[in-house]
């Protein structure tokens, strides 16, 4: 299948803030270890879906924008991918054993998208 019959799909991580909340907290001799332990198992899961990958970025401080104007707002999502696959069910199904989701309420969404018309 070539890269022009690829779909592309939004792929958002989550992880209730709570939870980061309740991470911060810990011993940071503990919550360096495993960070670093999950940082080499992420690498690892890059590397062998790299082809499937365009981008990815973290996420940050988050503004809601309504109506009644903009505010400070904090929402899970703590990082997005931008992936292509030939199905939606071929690229969720490449999300089932992401190290991301060793971290206890977390989980990841696959999204479709597709271009604007008129756009």
């Amino acid at each position: 299948m070539t890269n022009a019959t690829k779909q592309k799909f939004l792929v958002l991580y989550l992880i209730p803030a709570s939870v980061m909340a309740d991470w911060a907290k810990t011993d940071p001799t503990i919550r360096q270890a495993e960070e670093q332990k999950m940082q080499a198992a992420w690498g690892k899961w890059m590397g062998e879906h790299a082809k499937m990958i365009i981008s990815s970025e973290a996420g940050g401080k988050t503004k809601r924008v309504t109506a009644s104007g903009v505010s400070d707002t904090k929402n899970d999502i703590i990082l997005c991918s931008l992936v292509e696959a030939e199905s939606h069910e071929v690229a969720a199904k490449a999300f089932e054993n992401h190290p991301h989701l060793q971290i206890p309420q977390s989980s990841i969404e696959v999204m479709s998208v597709r271009p604007m018309g008129g756009m």
